[in-house]
C-alpha cells in the first residue's frame, strides 16, 4: 500500500506490521427498512431488533438498546415530535371544531371547556409514539452512526468567543 511522502510524485511501501487489521471479522450493520424502524419507534421498541425499549422515562431515550447496543442516544429528535404532534392533532380536531360552530353555535366558553383539554390530552397520549417513530426514523436515516458529522469527538473545545466588543447598535 503506498503512502505519500510530502512529495507528490515519491510514494513508499507502509510496512505491513504498521497496518492495523481487526481481530475479527465485523459484521455490516443491518438497517431494517424505513416504515419497519418507524413502526417499532411507534411501539416503543428498538428501531434495529425491535426488541429493547427506546424510552427510559416518559420522553427520554435510553442511551443504548439493551438487546443489540444500538446508540439511541445520540438520536435527538428535538423539535420534529411536537411539530408532528400539533399537525395530526389539529388535523384531527379542527373539523369537528368548525362543525359544531356552524350547526349548533355554542357559546365561546363551552369551546374551552371541551376542546382545549380534549387538545392536551390527545397532544399528551401521541407525543410519546411519534417521538419513538420520529427515533426510528432518524435511525434509518443514518443518524446514529458512528461516521455522521454530528458526532465528532466529544472532547474539542469550545468555539471561542470573538475577542474584542460586539457590534455597536446606532438607534
Amino acid at each position: 500500500m503506498p503512502v505519500q511522502n510530502g512529495d507528490p510524485d515519491v510514494t513508499t511501501p507502509l510496512p505491513e506490521a504498521t497496518l492495523w487489521r481487526p481481530a475479527a471479522p465485523v459484521a455490516p450493520s443491518v438497517k431494517p427498512p424505513m416504515l419497519t424502524g418507524i413502526r417499532r419507534g411507534l411501539m416503543n421498541r428498538c428501531p434495529v431488533c425491535g426488541e429493547g425499549r427506546v424510552f427510559d422515562g416518559f420522553l427520554r431515550v435510553v442511551p443504548e438498546c439493551e438487546v443489540c447496543h444500538a446508540p439511541l442516544g445520540r438520536l435527538r429528535a428535538d423539535d420534529a415530535p411536537p411539530y408532528i404532534v400539533l399537525f395530526l392533532t389539529g388535523h384531527l380536531l379542527i373539523p369537528p371544531i368548525f362543525w359544531i360552530e356552524k350547526a349548533y353555535e355554542p357559546p365561546m366558553w363551552l369551546h374551552m371547556v371541551v376542546w382545549l383539554p380534549l387538545f392536551t390530552v390527545i397532544c399528551t397520549l401521541l407525543l410519546r409514539p411519534v417521538k419513538g417513530a420520529v427515533v426510528g426514523w432518524m435511525m434509518h436515516l443514518g443518524f446514529g452512526d458512528d461516521d455522521h458529522p454530528n458526532h465528532g469527538p466529544a472532547d474539542l473545545p469550545p468555539p471561542a468567543s470573538p475577542s474584542g466588543p460586539g457590534p455597536e447598535r446606532h438607534g
